[in-house]
């Protein structure tokens, strides 16, 4: 397999700009970390280790195998919104006991680890990576349910939506969503840290296996405010649901604690008895490092994305030993394909170099149905403005064609695995298999730009359709009232274009530091490698 050469000088002026511009992104990410870290500040963590609590973080440390990576997914969720960073939950995948897996934690320094539209939104993509990977399913549960305060107030309506129909539809399904992974004997087991209230006491219900802690845990559907409104009975909270009562009364506790690290001690030995076995084949290729720094990916994307680069330069610095086999690489040059591994896996990888045109559309279609063929996962690298539009182009079968690879991506059966690290506008987002189309992973980069068209585009689209319709109106159109327009237009499409901004939405499953890639990539695939990796011959109807 031939070796990637690198064209990119890293002492080359743009190259200087970009680095200082990523290593400022990659700052503001760091700090947005540190501030979920913090979960609910300083007095909400103080108030918990008084209590002989540990913070989320560090339960889920101490649950993890020494020295194994945690890949944590939407890690900023809820960033710019009236809820703490992170949203009040901690979701990721990583190895307990030799078992890998996806771990799912409410934070009790967070409004009582409660229920809230982005957390939902996070805990149904935990169910989803669990269900389509095959991994055992473990949550460490403290939840008050619902969050009923109404944070945010009735002046912010994105709050308000989160708070009237979001959580509450989504943190319902997750009922649903667990008794199913028991059916796919995809094993649950629940942790329950402290007091588990409604929708936080059906976590434990629905699970395989409970592991309370005495005088800690508390599990009931009301607590005894909600029981004495409802019945008139004065409950007190351990003969209602305390550990000792479910582990000897009820039945719903499987194991009792005696305290927090004696569940995490249990845990491990839960998971250690699972038998798991992974389903799909381990790495099979020398898993050497690339050839290539990849301190280079620092400096390779420009902040404003104009200036074009070659995305060759990012598949030479994440593949095992920088070798890739180009499939047609002189034909539709603006899509490149071909194969290499990354830490022994095997993988196709489709990137962007430019807009897709019929021809790279057309190969794009017959690299998906190659990599079927033989059970290869697949990567998109997007850096797309998407398919390319005008009359020259659609009499060449742009649409026919762009169609042709989307019902590829459509009706592909091999894991993809996909890296925004510019832009992904519009169908070109679809055709790279964005998000809606199935995909088992999406992470971004900080220069990530996600929207339906280029900000510029939109405020343009916009003053054109204006014009016009004035035109067929016979009004005169106000020029100055237009530019206003246009400039509000553009400013908010570009700040909700942003990767930030999306990934704080829980569009994606988080935005990694470009040297991360090779690293989440790797991680990402094993993950899908716990059931089989399994192609289709059976597309959909193709229009010659």
């Amino acid at each position: 397999m031939s070796v990637l050469e690198s064209a990119l000088n890293v002492k080359d002026e743009a190259f200087i700009t970009n680095r200082a511009d990523m290593l400022e992104m990659l700052g503001t990410l760091e700090s947005l970390h540190e501030e979920a870290a913090q979960g609910g500040g300083e007095e909400a963590m103080a108030r918990l280790r008084s209590r002989n609590k540990m913070p989320i973080r560090e339960r889920v440390a101490r649950a993890l195998d020494p020295d194994t990576p945690f890949l944590e997914i939407s890690s900023v969720a809820a960033w710019r919104s009236p809820f703490a960073v992170g949203s009040g939950f901690v979701l990721g995948i990583g190895v307990i006991s030799g078992v890998e897996c996806v771990v799912l934690g409410h934070d009790p320094s967070v409004r009582a680890g409660a229920f809230n539209g982005f957390n939902s939104k996070k805990l149904m993509r935990g169910l989803e990576i669990s269900r389509e990977n095959r991994l055992p399913y473990v949550q460490f549960v403290e939840s008050a349910g619902a969050d009923l305060r109404g944070q945010g107030g009735g002046g912010d309506p994105e709050a308000a939506i989160q708070r009237e129909t979001g959580h509450f539809a989504e943190s319902g399904r997750l009922f649903y969503e667990i008794t199913e992974l028991s059916k796919m004997r995809i094993p649950t087991i629940s942790l329950v840290f402290g007091a588990s209230t409604a929708g936080g006491a059906y976590q434990p219900g629905m699970s395989d296996y409970n592991i309370f802690i005495r005088k800690q845990s508390k599990v009931f559907l009301g607590g005894p405010p909600l029981v004495k409104m409802a019945t008139g009975e004065d409950a007190d909270e351990e003969s209602l649901g305390g550990a000792d009562m479910h582990c000897s009364v009820s039945g719903l506790g499987d194991y009792l604690a005696e305290d927090e690290m004696d569940g995490i001690r249990i845990l491990r030995e839960v998971m250690a008895h699972l038998n798991w076995r992974k389903l799909g084949p381990g790495p099979s290729l020398p898993a050497d490092e690339p050839l290539h720094d990849p301190e280079g990916l620092l400096g390779l994307v420009a902040k404003d994305l104009k200036a074009p680069f070659d995305i060759r330069e990012v598949v030479a610095r994440i593949v095992d030993g920088s070798r890739f086999e180009e499939f047609k690489p002189l034909y539709g040059p603006t899509l490149v394909c071909g194969w290499a591994s990354v830490h022994g896996f095997p993988i196709g990888i489709l990137g962007n170099n430019g807009a897709l045109f019929s021809e790279s559309s057309e190969k794009a279609s017959q690299f998906i149905q190659l990599c079927n063929q033989i059970d290869v996962p697949l990567l998109f690298l997007h850096n797309i403005t998407g398919y390319i539009v005008g009359t020259d182009f659609e009499q060449n079968g742009i649409t026919k064609n762009g169609s042709k690879m989307i019902n590829a991506v459509s009706n592909s059966t091999v894991p993809h695995i996909t890296v925004i690290v510019g832009a992904s506008y519009g169908a070109g987002n679809y055709g790279m298999s964005g998000r809606a189309f199935g995909t088992r992973f999406t992470f971004i980069w900080p220069t990530a730009k996600i929207a339906v068209m280029g900000p510029k585009q939109m405020a343009g689209v916009m003053s054109i359709v204006g014009r016009r319709a004035a035109e067929r109106r016979g009004l005169e159109f106000d020029e100055e009232a237009d530019a206003a327009r246009a400039e509000v237009a553009e400013h908010w499409a570009e700040e909700r274009s942003k990767g930030l901004f999306a990934t704080s939405r829980v569009s994606d499953d988080g935005m990694i530091d470009p040297r991360d890639t090779r690293t989440v990539i790797a991680i990402a695939l094993s993950a899908c490698h716990n059931d089989k990796v399994q192609g289709t011959k059976e597309f959909g109807t193709w229009r010659m």
